[in-house]
């Protein structure tokens, strides 16, 4: 009998869904949302405009270092911070509640 090849991504998936379902594991999560979508938004704008993480820093007057750290959500960027970083890449910083 041939055993189905389960995706490393499929196990990742369930694994979230399970962990979801606890009430303390979801507002974790969910804290840590606009930090996330922060930074995969500055990473495509990166790849757009086709810079690097060094060249947004300079733009943006500060370190490679802490563009890493916005982009991996390991750090919570100030709205100023944020605000440098949308102009340096052409754009304007807009923030929601939705």
């Amino acid at each position: 009998m041939k055993r189905k090849q389960v995706e490393p991504q499929d196990d990742l998936d369930r694994l979230l869904e399970r962990q979801l379902k606890d009430p303390e594991f979801r507002k974790i999560w969910e804290e840590g949302e606009a930090d996330y979508q922060l930074g995969r938004q500055i990473i495509q704008a990166r790849i757009d405009e086709k810079i690097s993480q060094r060249d947004l820093a300079k733009r943006a007057n500060t370190t490679q270092a802490v563009i890493s750290r916005i982009e991996t959500s390991s750090v919570s960027p100030t709205l100023q911070m944020a605000s440098r970083i949308a102009m340096a890449l052409g754009k304007t910083l807009q923030i929601r509640f939705v």
